[in-house]
């Protein structure tokens, strides 16, 4: 670090950082853009990012009803893995690992990946038996995995209880040594300036109120802003997916529900993995400050809020104590929910729609935070080719229709009720 940016680092530390410059430009939206991207969450900054890196398409527009990042990309628990089974989604999310791995270098922006492993603890004999399968398939696929007996998640989890004696006896779990979690907003502002420095055009309080159709093409959108003419558009808007489709007439095979997490008050490390119980849904990791973050089911009815209820939150946490004795002093420091879209299979939407010119990326369940970086990337792909990628072109919106569901055993809510 220069004599310069440390004295400028000081001096901006004590203004409150009044006196830095921004990030990204604020401008005004132009009457056309060749692409327009709804939604400014990690998903659509990424997606116009590597429009422009990757294809050259720089006239492109990143409409946000509100703040940059403030919808799931902001409410998640920003875990990130590639421990799929099925081809589709092990070829998809392995690519999102690979670009996640070098994403730091790639945006000149730390997103504070830390790599410490997951893993998907085992309880009973026939959950040992699926874990060995999909790590088996995992290493076919050239994705990392390792079966730890109780003994060696003992040794890897010391605080976790592994007694015989336990409601939930843990027989063993499956890890994914590469998995781990990022910061989320990081991630956000990361592609958020990397797009703008190539020329697209970020807007804020921007809402999407219409997409207009001519002769079955999109050629535009009706924002609080005003009409914005585009040659494509395409949709990121993560649970309220169903909402902005069916401005163009389109009833899409989701429904929206609210997920809910918390974090505990900051401690010294005590965790240094991710921890995931399936038969009853909790995952918990230790953020850099100290805090617990944990996360469990759908509250399992449909809104659009991004409030959830004391029940589920009481689940999560008596669940956490269960495994987590250690645990039961702390306390709760904050909760929120997003809003995310359910899918019939578990699996997303990155494809065209029945609208010449509009495109759907949605449908993420639980998984949206950890595909970012390749949903961008085959996003885009889709987007300036009019055709998707081969790692997208089984996220159909017709696969249902086709007989082709990707259904995802164990990396839904609750394996056993698929």
């Amino acid at each position: 670090m220069t004599r310069y940016s440390i004295f400028s680092l000081a001096r901006n530390a004590l203004s409150h950082h009044q006196g830095w410059p921004a990030a990204w430009r604020s401008p005004e939206p132009k009457p056309s853009y060749d692409v327009v991207i709804i939604g400014a969450g990690g998903h659509g900054l990424a997606s116009a990012y590597y429009l422009a890196k990757e294809h050259g398409i720089t006239n492109v527009a990143v409409l946000e009803k509100g703040y940059l990042g403030g919808g799931n990309t902001g409410r998640n628990t920003t875990i990130v893995r590639s421990n799929y089974q099925i081809e589709p989604n092990a070829h998809f999310y392995e690519h999102s690992m690979k670009l996640w791995e070098g994403l730091t270098r790639e945006l000149n922006f730390n997103v504070m990946l830390s790599q410490r492993g997951v893993i998907n603890l085992a309880h009973s004999d026939p959950q040992i038996d699926a874990y060995m399968r999909r790590g088996n398939a995992m290493r076919l696929n050239g994705i990392d995995a390792e079966y730890l007996d109780r003994d060696q998640v003992r040794a890897k989890v010391p605080i976790l209880d592994c007694s015989a004696d336990a409601r939930f006896p843990v027989l063993g779990g499956l890890l994914q040594p590469r998995g781990g979690a990022a910061r989320h907003d990081a991630v956000a502002w990361g592609y958020a300036r990397a797009a703008d420095g190539r020329g697209v055009d970020i807007i804020q309080n921007c809402e999407v109120t219409g997409i207009t159709i001519e002769d079955g093409r999109v050629t535009g959108v009706e924002t609080t802003r005003g009409t914005i003419k585009a040659g494509k558009v395409g949709m990121a808007v993560a649970g309220h997916s169903g909402q902005v489709a069916a401005m163009a007439g389109l009833r899409l095979p989701i429904e929206s529900h609210v997920l809910q997490a918390l974090v505990t008050e900051p401690v010294k490390p005590i965790l240094d993995t991710v921890v995931t119980f399936g038969a009853g849904h909790l995952y918990v990791s230790q953020s850099d400050k100290g805090e617990l973050v944990m996360g469990g089911d759908i509250d399992g009815y449909n809104t659009y809020t991004q409030r959830g209820n004391l029940p589920t939150i009481g689940h999560v946490v008596a669940t956490a104590v269960t495994f987590f004795p250690i645990f039961s002093r702390l306390r709760v420091m904050r909760t929120w929910g997003g809003t995310v879209d359910m899918s019939m299979d578990g699996s997303p939407f990155i494809c065209k729609t029945p609208v010449d010119g509009l495109y759907l990326n949605g449908g993420w369940n639980y998984g949206g935070f950890k595909a970012t970086p390749s949903s961008g990337w085959v996003f885009a792909h889709t987007i300036a080719e009019d055709r998707p990628h081969p790692l997208n072109e089984a996220f159909t919106l017709d696969r249902f229709a086709l007989g082709h569901a990707i259904d995802e055993k164990g990396m839904g809510p609750v394996p056993e009720a698929h």
